[in-house]
């Protein structure tokens, strides 16, 4: 007789035939663990795939908040210089005359081209720095521990216009159609007005 026909005898006898089947249609700890990880990577490709076509949303909904807001705080500003004066005046900022309307304009003009995405990196350092005077000056008093600063609608500004300031405008907006443009229109030219290698010397 076969060895495989002894075995198999062998295992009837035991009554072990009745438990084999159930433990091949078990599966494997490691398929199972593979499933898993298949599952994990498809989720994190998923969520990837959407993450890309979305990045255009971030810095536009950005830019829309802080450049609405501090076009409208500029202009108010402009349109009450007197009281915005005295409080200069107030918090002890020197020159309040000056100041306020430079201080003012700067908002109005500065909000006004980060909500169009126009120059939007160099926008936002002037807002930073009227950010920052204001926590030293106005805010002063409620600032005694880190929790505080970054508790403050200022700092959240700040936060705001020094991503804006590194990520830029984004792709819906006049910097994205300005920088197109620019590269569309002149695409050979020699970076640093190097003439090329093959350009014929006098």
């Amino acid at each position: 007789m076969a060895a495989g026909s002894m075995a198999a005898l062998y295992h009837e006898a035991l009554g072990v035939h009745y438990l084999m089947p159930l433990a091949y249609d078990r599966p494997a700890k490691g398929t199972l663990m593979t499933s898993l990880v298949d599952l994990m990577l498809a989720v994190r490709r998923l969520i990837h795939a959407v993450a890309d076509r979305l990045q255009w949303l971030p810095p536009t909904l950005a830019r829309f908040v802080v450049g609405w807001v501090f076009l409208w705080t500029g202009w108010g500003k402009l349109h009450n210089l007197e009281r915005i004066v005295a409080y200069f005046g107030q918090l002890g900022i020197p020159r309040p005359e000056m100041l306020a309307p430079f201080t003012s304009a700067n908002e109005l003009v500065c909000g006004t081209l980060i909500l169009l995405g126009l120059f939007t990196r160099l926008a936002t350092v002037p807002l930073v720095i009227v950010m920052f005077v204001a926590i030293m000056t106005a805010q002063r008093a409620n600032v005694s521990s880190l929790g505080d600063l970054f508790g403050l609608v200022e700092f959240c500004y700040v936060a705001l216009l020094v991503w804006l300031g590194v990520a830029g405008a984004g792709p819906l907006s006049l910097d994205h159609l300005l920088v197109r443009w620019a590269t569309s229109r002149e695409p050979h030219r020699p970076i640093g007005g190097l003439r090329s290698a093959t350009a014929p010397t006098r």
